[in-house]
């Protein structure tokens, strides 16, 4: 029982979609990061450190939505530019959490900008996964 219960648990986890979708997470925060750091490094003392993180934010978007819509949700047949305003609005929300928690734990608690963003990606991650499977990229219905 103990072990179909965990095979069970083992297979959801390794579920294709699940793996594409953590591989694109992970691309999505290394892109993200890489712009933010770049930001930071070239105008974090010019610019506040909430417009890098909304400027971060869309460009990151705008290079990883292909890689949701085409490999980890496999979406053919539908409008290109109804999915990337869904994809698009569950990133405001995601920035919303950012512009809101990033702050709170780099003003409060002394965490640099980076580490604050890196707590905040972890705790969204499994929301955004469940807001775009099913809203963003639902499945086509069979009848």
């Amino acid at each position: 029982m103990r072990r179909r219960l965990a095979w069970q648990v083992l297979s959801a986890a390794l579920d294709r979609r699940r793996v594409l979708y953590l591989g694109g997470g992970t691309m999505s925060a290394l892109v993200y990061y890489a712009i933010l750091g770049v930001q930071l490094a070239a105008l974090g003392h010019r610019v506040p450190y909430l417009i890098l993180l909304v400027t971060s934010q869309f460009a990151a978007s705008v290079v990883v939505y292909p890689w949701y819509r085409l490999m980890v949700f496999r979406v053919s047949g539908s409008s290109w530019l109804l999915g990337s305003l869904r994809f698009y609005a569950v990133g405001l929300g995601f920035l919303a959490a950012s512009v809101t928690g990033v702050p709170l734990l780099v003003e409060l608690a002394g965490i640099p900008i980076m580490v604050a963003q890196a707590l905040v990606i972890v705790v969204n991650v499994p929301l955004t996964y469940l807001v775009h499977r099913l809203w963003t990229f639902p499945a086509r219905r069979k009848n």
